[in-house]
């Protein structure tokens, strides 16, 4: 288990570069090839072995969003700002969506699996975002949409 949390740190804040101080004042520098203890090795080891993982795991469509990353982050990354997007984007599609929902209304030629799997749609994507929609609030929408036949 502790393996896989140092994996997952390599890929949340990045790779291990070993360093070393220097100088006087110190100054800390990264360390060359040649200077690399076992400590340093083992710990560049996860670097490598996280960019594996990643790699291994998508198919071929995403391979080539990442094929020029070096990085597990860079990796990590890739695949979510080409689906989520940008920090400003995710905001701007949570905002569309928070409107799209506090909108919403039952068309009138519309049956109720088709009402409910549109909303259910909007749901889901605001939930994918990272927004979520206290059940009750839910129940209470889709009553109030309802046409009273």
């Amino acid at each position: 288990m502790a393996e896989d949390s140092k994996l997952w740190d390599v890929i949340c804040d990045g790779p291990f570069v070993p360093t070393k101080t220097v100088g006087n004042p110190a100054v800390t520098i990264p360390k060359t090839r040649k200077e690399f203890n076992d400590a340093d090795r083992k710990a560049i080891e996860k670097n490598f072995r996280a960019n594996k993982i990643l790699v291994c795991g998508i198919g071929p469509d995403e391979y080539n969003r990442i094929s020029a990353c070096q990085l597990a982050k860079e990796i990590w990354e890739a695949p979510q700002i080409a689906h989520e997007g940008t920090t400003q984007v995710k905001q701007s599609k949570i905002n569309m969506l928070t409107t799209e929902y506090e909108l919403f209304r039952m068309k009138d030629d519309e049956s109720i699996q088709y009402m409910h799997t549109r909303f259910t749609s909007i749901i889901n994507e605001l939930h994918s975002l990272g927004e979520i929609i206290p059940r009750n609030k839910l129940v209470k929408k889709v009553l109030s949409v309802l046409h009273s036949s």
